[in-house]
């Protein structure tokens, strides 16, 4: 189109003609120029569950392991949901060591706590500027924000019908919040900073714990304060109500971890595990376990029924200071340190499943499984929010979470995949097993002759000189192994 015998400004962008400026690539100038689209990472379990529904004839039998999947992006398809995992055998199957995004607010500060909203679509954070700040579930990117508190966050805490969320700041005030994010109530709880809250079994009530040196039980639908629990020396730093049982567990600057009858108020008895303060309580979902976390460096596990612990696990360098249960194994917890780390353990396993040693730059506060257990997010002092999600068949293994680990070659791959422990310096070789062709692949050889899984090796080796991603473990090799693998500290197999 022409006006006054002129070409117009979109003709003359288009065909290229000089605008004025001879440095102008192509003729357009920057402003002018099509933006590059920006690609966000998302994690959707959708299409897991979907191939779980599909498959369930066949993984229902919960006995029955699963095969592990080739490395390579196609079969990301066939990843299935954590909870369709045959127990045990493929905890490995549930460990979040892939990095996916870091979030940060505007006004830069630290993360003191985080959960995910009941169906998972948003994860919520609190800040020590007593802001509310949500975040995708899936994409990970920033939705709204809201000031909440006049202090710093400190608690938050779901109640189990899904329908109230209880947080607590510094300055010991207590709110309700509906699950559209509107406050209904307000308590003057504590007269020091609350530390830690918790529902009981029936939302009925709920506890809280401060600085104060006390602990004390609510009415939840009165508000009412009902029993104040006196025992500690010190600053309590956590409480949690039993999953079944009228029982609490609280623990101390005092480095004491007491068990009380809420309905008494009675202190029933005193584990004195611990030299430092204990950060962290959490019981496990069968009721029989209690996990405790302390400055002490250490990770102990006490069994409920006998009051004595069985279990002591060390591999931080720094202060335990947050820990976490998976939502549907009862084996598998995630710990966070001081110093940043990250590790994933299994109990009855004196060494950590999987590690990453500088998750974050300081302390990690928080750690949250997202319901469906397929995602871990955590909230550190370096003022960011993390996600971890499972790694998958052919990615990429050379970032530095993942980095240091084996890499195999076309040859090692085809003939049979060996599994070195630990990292490059070490040199200990787990046994091989064969990957053996399916009825399907045979049914779908190639015109020359190949298999489609072959043919995939073939790419992957011109692509990348006889190379294949780093540490085939942890994208489904070494699943079919996993009784060799007891006592590694390898990263884990992840799907």
């Amino acid at each position: 189109m022409q006006e006054n015998g002129e070409l117009h400004p979109a003709q003359v962008l288009k065909s290229g003609h000089d605008v004025g400026s001879s440095h102008y690539a192509g003729g357009v100038p920057p402003h002018k120029r099509m933006r590059k689209p920006i690609v966000r990472k998302s994690v959707d379990p959708n299409a897991t569950f979907i191939n779980y529904v599909t498959q369930r004839r066949f993984v229902l039998a919960r006995s029955v392991r699963s095969n592990a999947l080739p490395p390579h992006s196609f079969y990301k398809k066939q990843m299935l949901p954590p909870m369709a995992y045959a127990g045990d055998d493929d905890l490995a199957s549930c460990v979040c060591t892939k990095f996916c995004r870091c979030s940060t607010n505007k006004q830069r500060c630290p993360v003191n706590c985080l959960t995910w909203t009941p169906e998972g679509r948003r994860l919520i954070t609190g800040n020590s500027v007593g802001e509310f700040t949500l975040w995708n579930g899936l994409a990970f990117n920033f939705e709204t924000i809201l000031q909440a508190h006049d202090d710093a966050v400190r608690a938050m805490v779901w109640s189990h019908n899904d329908n109230w969320l209880v947080t607590a700041d510094h300055g010991g005030v207590i709110k309700y919040w509906q699950s559209s994010m509107t406050n209904v109530q307000l308590l003057q709880g504590h007269r020091e900073a609350v530390r830690s809250l918790s529902f009981s079994p029936t939302d009925f009530k709920f506890v809280s714990c401060s600085d104060d040196a006390t602990v004390k039980i609510w009415d939840f639908e009165s508000g009412r304060e009902e029993r104040v629990l006196t025992g500690h020396g010190w600053d309590v730093k956590c409480v949690a109500y039993h999953p079944q049982k009228c029982l609490l567990a609280s623990g101390s600057k005092d480095n004491l971890v007491k068990i009380w009858d809420p309905k008494s108020g009675n202190s029933l008895n005193t584990l004195h595990g611990h030299k430092n303060t204990v950060f962290k309580v959490a019981w496990n979902s069968n009721g029989n376990w209690l996990l405790t976390a302390s400055r002490d460096q250490l990770i102990k596990i006490y069994d409920i029924r006998m009051l004595k612990e069985f279990a002591t696990l060390k591999g931080h360098a720094r202060e335990v200071t947050s820990i976490a249960w998976h939502p549907w194994y009862e084996r598998l917890f995630v710990s966070g340190s001081y110093d940043g780390s990250l590790m994933y353990w299994e109990v009855g396993k004196e060494n950590a499943l999987a590690s990453i040693p500088q998750a974050h730059d300081t302390a990690v506060w928080d750690i949250q499984w997202h319901p469906v257990g397929h995602v871990v997010a955590t909230g550190s002092n370096d003022h960011s929010t993390k996600f971890w999600c499972r790694n998958r068949p052919g990615d990429p293994m050379d970032d530095k979470y993942n980095g240091g680990q084996t890499v195999l070659n076309e040859h090692e791959a085809g003939e049979g995949i060996s599994h070195m422990r630990g990292g490059p310096d070490s040199a200990e070789v787990l046994p091989e097993k064969k990957i053996h062709e399916t009825p399907h692949q045979a049914a779908q050889k190639t015109a020359s002759g190949r298999s489609p899984r072959a043919a995939l090796h073939g790419e992957i080796a011109a692509n990348s000189r006889g190379k294949l991603p780093r540490d085939l473990s942890r994208v489904g090799v070494s699943r079919d192994w996993n009784q060799s693998l007891e006592g590694t500290k390898s990263r884990g197999a992840d799907f």
